[in-house]
């Protein structure tokens, strides 16, 4: 299962397996080794190497068994925008006022981008 993660985590962030081993510096024939199971226990190391550049912890990497009840995935990089909210003291009952806000922007730029054409 852990070859099966790393593969769709892996094309989901639009590597090849060739791009993986560069950025992990793990040969390809091993990560393909593990990608299709054959080496099914790779040592820590080399799953914090995986995670790091595929910007997940381990235990998504080694998920066994999908858990109807838990949480959808949540990317990192969203997990750390929402952090720095917190740190800048939005509060869940402000959050409203900035989606109007953000939804605004996004108008205002495409009206923008329209406009230039």
């Amino acid at each position: 299962m852990i070859g099966k993660n790393i593969v769709e985590l892996r094309k989901k962030r639009g590597y090849t397996l060739s791009e993986l081993s560069k950025l992990t510096n793990i040969s390809k024939s091993y990560l393909s080794n593990i990608e299709r199971n054959i080496n099914n226990n790779p040592s820590l190391e080399v799953m914090q190497k995986i995670a790091k550049v595929l910007n997940v912890d381990i235990l998504t990497l080694s998920k066994t068994v999908p858990n109807q009840d838990a949480q959808p995935y949540i990317e990192k990089e969203w997990i750390d925008f929402v952090n720095e909210l917190k740190k800048l003291g939005l509060e869940k009952d402000q959050l409203h006022q900035y989606i109007i806000l953000i939804e605004f922007i996004k108008w205002k730029n495409q009206h923008s981008k329209q406009n230039n054409f």
